[in-house]
């Protein structure tokens, strides 16, 4: 299940930029809860909680109740926010309101079951990452910690893709029509020691052939 945050918003009486700048004067920050076939609910907020949530990264997938008042409470996902060009301060934040039954776009990470006993990986091969985390729609109340593969029976060439995840947990990829590669493994770079052993001997040898080619110098003169 996806954590959902908590985050205090109070109630702003009038739309338009008039209003906007007033409540940033008032040092908060203008927004808007909107969607779900519903009017948009205009809210502010303190710039020091939207900048809490937007340093702590992936704030795309949170689920959020935006707390208004009198017990008013609103599940939305933070969609937008715009920025002062030159403080790079918060100015405006939008919430997308998250309907009865809406499946929501979040980010999963992968982990890797059984590195240590993969055939491949024993053999030399190298697991190289496509994708650290699967975009997916899922519900709310189900979104799964990780997606799991496993590499117990993985072999050096082999490309592990959606279909390898052992529980999608109901969740749907974002990319769909394909069975698209999350990591593959690699065979293992092979370095050729005898030419690397031979490279540094070419100036060596550029230099004595130079020296056959220069003209003998003329005997010094006696006085």
């Amino acid at each position: 299940m996806v954590q959902t945050i908590r985050i205090e918003a109070a109630a702003r009486g009038r739309a338009g930029k008039g209003a906007a700048r007033a409540t940033r004067r008032e040092g908060l920050v203008p927004g808007v809860v909107y969607g779900a076939k519903k009017d948009a609910t205009l809210v502010a907020f303190d710039p020091r909680d939207i900048m809490k949530e937007l340093q702590k990264g992936g704030w795309q997938s949170h689920l959020y109740e935006v707390a208004i008042k009198d017990g008013l409470t609103e599940r939305a996902l933070l969609r937008d926010v715009q920025f002062d060009p030159v403080t790079d301060r918060p100015l405006h934040v939008d919430f997308q309101r998250l309907a009865p039954g809406a499946r929501i776009r979040v980010k999963v990470p992968v982990a890797f079951l059984h590195e240590d006993t993969c055939p491949g990986i024993k053999a030399g091969g190298v697991l190289n990452l496509v994708r650290r985390e699967l975009e997916v729609l899922a519900d709310p109340d189900a979104v799964p910690e990780k997606f799991e593969i496993d590499l117990s029976e993985a072999k050096i060439g082999d490309s592990l893709r959606w279909s390898a995840v052992k529980d999608h947990a109901g969740a749907k990829p974002v990319i769909v029509g394909r069975d698209f590669v999350v990591a593959t493994l690699a065979a293992p770079t092979v370095v050729d020691d005898a030419a690397a052993g031979a490279a540094p001997a070419a100036p060596e040898a550029t230099k004595q052939k130079n020296a056959a080619a220069a003209p003998a110098k003329a005997p010094a003169k006696k006085k």
